[in-house]
């Protein structure tokens, strides 16, 4: 497990480099929040899946490029991830541009509660789905996961992730970076269509399941 203490150390580092250097000080209590959130998220993930399901903690802390990942999958992740990066150097230099005040406090508590919420539903997905990896791929043994989140959309995960795309920039205090969230949603609406292809196509019983549980993201939306 140390191996992986170390990576999310070295994550939450880059991640407060991220957002603070393009800042340009370290009186940015957004950024901080969004820290914590990082640090002690990937902490609690790490150690409660490292007794509950060891396996999917591998996956999780594995290479976002992978051997049997889709080839197209590597692709969308590769831009996702850069893209990411960029999105927060941005809305560090956005914030600080707007004097931090840009975004109204009670906005970015509510920013704040988004990637709290976020953080809860991916705890959900995890606790149903042993299967959850960060890629696109077939698992061995895999099977289709009915229970908990997924009796009521086909991706909690992506689901969850909405809160998370939405709150940030509101907890930083950027509207610009709000913006770009629209972008981030699309894309992981893409890549939701796109593996529900590969999963209608390879995992047994998908099919049924998507007739049963018809909505994507959100519920009575889409």
């Amino acid at each position: 497990m140390a191996i992986y203490l170390l990576q999310l150390l070295a994550w939450s580092v880059f991640i407060a480099a991220l957002l603070l250097w393009p800042a340009g000080t370290l009186a940015f209590p957004g950024a901080w929040v969004v820290i914590a959130f990082f640090v002690f998220g990937g902490l609690a993930m790490i150690l409660w899946l490292s007794k509950r399901s060891p396996r999917l903690l591998r996956e999780r802390m594995a290479s976002p490029l992978q051997r049997d990942q889709k080839p197209w999958d590597r692709v969308w992740l590769t831009f996702f991830v850069l893209a990411f990066l960029g999105w927060l150097y941005f809305m560090g230099w956005d914030a600080a541009r707007m004097g931090f005040r840009a975004v109204p406090p009670w906005l970015q508590v509510l920013g704040g509660l988004g990637m709290a919420v976020n953080m809860l539903g991916t705890w959900w997905t995890f606790r149903e789905n042993a299967f959850a990896a960060p890629v696109v791929k077939i698992q061995k043994d895999q099977k289709v996961i009915d229970t908990g989140p997924y009796a009521v959309v086909r991706h909690p995960m992506y689901a969850s992730a909405l809160f998370f795309l939405i709150g940030m920039p509101l907890l930083l205090g950027s509207w610009f970076g709000i913006a770009f969230s629209v972008v981030f949603i699309l894309g992981v609406a893409w890549r939701a269509v796109h593996e529900e292809r590969a999963l209608s196509a390879e995992l047994s019983g998908y099919q049924a399941y998507a007739a049963r549980v018809r909505y994507r993201l959100i519920p009575y939306v889409w």
